[in-house]
């Protein structure tokens, strides 16, 4: 089973930027996932790459999120700027395990401890 950990996170003002990590215990291939929650919150899709790069996103964060993928370092980044308030959850990453283009949790697993991203207005 993979083991994933995520590192990354912080405070940062809006507008700005953070990249998290999400570093894998072995060598693997599955395609990957970002998800976030916030207090009080549901957890929610974010990202998604595919072995070969592919990548889809959720609509809010077109245009300001990347993700990446280094699979000779078995890495996921999340590469987020123009980060609003409403970006601020704990994000974690994950194996998915469903067809690709899945956004819902149940076809993700092996999830991280989570990372806080906290943005301030």
């Amino acid at each position: 089973q993979v083991h994933l950990v995520e590192s990354g996170g912080g405070l940062v003002q809006a507008g700005g930027s953070l990249r998290l990590t999400c570093a894998a215990s072995g060598r693997t291939t599955i395609n990957m996932g970002w998800f976030r929650q916030a207090p009080g919150k549901e957890r929610e899709f974010v990202a998604a790459i595919s072995w070969t790069t592919n990548t889809y996103y959720k609509d809010s964060v077109k245009g300001r999120f990347t993700i990446s993928r280094d699979n000779a370092k078995n890495t996921v980044y999340l590469q987020m700027n123009q980060l609003k308030p409403e970006d601020t959850a704990v994000y974690y990453c994950a194996v998915q395990r469903g067809r690709w283009g899945s956004r819902g949790t149940n076809d993700y697993e092996n999830w991280g401890q989570g990372a806080q991203v906290t943005v301030s207005s």
